[in-house]
């Protein structure tokens, strides 16, 4: 799980990496392409109700469904991350998990890693119990030393479960008086643990870069997604952490990540075209995904509510993630 080509571990990288965050500034004009008219392809059209099509991939959804099937040889893990607030990251989260376990229907996780104090928990899975990873931690060691055909069962007791069963949850803290920080060696223990039981796992990163568990994450992940809004900061944010990356060692993360575009309102954006092929000369892809008003109010996340044309473009965001593995 340790990649000491990041060089994070190394004792001498604090100073290093304290200086580079020293490099943020506010974002400018300048840092995002020029705005411009939307030329259509992602959004059907641009004066009125926008009417969603996909990016079509070779093949279709079938392709697409057989992309999201594949053996994996192993667990993988998929990290949402954008250091900027607001940007979907726990959407995205929860999204991706719900698509790719309608499809496997079974093994995969959604896992909230704030610093501190998630939502992700509250928007997603059933509320069967108020176990968190508070309670999984108290009970990490004996977790660890069970064996492979009693971890299931045992491990089921800390997660909570999507309506639909098609991926289960491990909820960040979410009471503030118990909310502890996690450093480098329990986040990669707990990886360990639920990958022994899921073969995906979804990571809602946080917000804050310099926390051990982000950059525990950033270095244990399979698959980076970055996700961002259609707003100047945002999309300054993400650019930014992509430097980052490559400044560290994790250029190839970088490089290879997904860039995720999550339209927040109903209407057109005039940036989206542009970031999306700003992106895509940043990341091996670009994946845009709609508004949906069942999204809108912020409380629980139900997949089967959303619109067909959501749950379409949502199945070839999670196919273009998923399909760096298998094939």
């Amino acid at each position: 799980m340790e990649r000491t080509d990041a060089g994070w571990d190394k004792p001498d990288q604090g100073p290093r990496w304290r200086a580079l965050l020293d490099k943020a500034r506010p974002p400018r004009p300048t840092d995002v392409p020029t705005i411009g008219a939307a030329d259509g392809q992602v959004p059907g059209r641009i004066n009125g109700p926008i009417e969603w099509r996909p990016a079509p991939s070779p093949g279709g959804v079938e392709a697409e469904l057989a992309i999201l099937k594949r053996a994996l040889g192993g667990p993988k893990v998929l990290a949402f991350a954008n250091p900027k607030g607001g940007v979907h990251k726990t959407t995205a989260t929860v999204l991706a998990a719900a698509t790719i376990g309608s499809v496997r229907g079974r093994g995969v996780l959604a896992w909230d890693d704030n610093e501190l104090r998630g939502t992700l928990g509250l928007r997603a899975g059933s509320a069967r119990h108020a176990r968190t990873i508070r309670h999984l931690l108290a009970d990490l060691v004996e977790l660890e030393n069970l064996p492979a055909q009693e971890l299931p069962d045992r491990l089921d007791e800390y997660l909570r479960h999507a309506s639909d069963a098609s991926y289960d949850v491990l909820a960040g803290e979410e009471n503030p008086r118990f909310a502890q920080k996690l450093d480098r060696n329990t986040v990669r223990r707990v990886l360990d643990v639920v990958s022994r039981t899921h073969e995906v796992i979804c990571v809602d990163t946080g917000n804050n870069v310099e926390s051990a568990n982000w950059q525990t994450v950033l270095q244990a992940a399979d698959q980076l997604v970055i996700t961002t809004v259609p707003r100047e900061d945002a999309a300054f944010t993400a650019d930014w952490m992509i430097d980052i990356l490559h400044e560290v060692g994790l250029g190839r993360l970088a490089t290879n990540a997904v860039t995720l575009l999550s339209c927040p309102t109903p209407g057109p954006s005039a940036m989206l075209e542009d970031l999306r092929k700003h992106f895509a000369t940043r990341t091996r892809a670009v994946a845009v995904v709609p508004y949906d008003p069942a999204l809108e109010p912020g409380s629980s996340i139900e997949y089967g509510q959303l619109q067909a044309s959501t749950r379409r473009a949502w199945l070839t965001a999670a196919s273009v993630m998923m399909s760096a593995f298998g094939g």
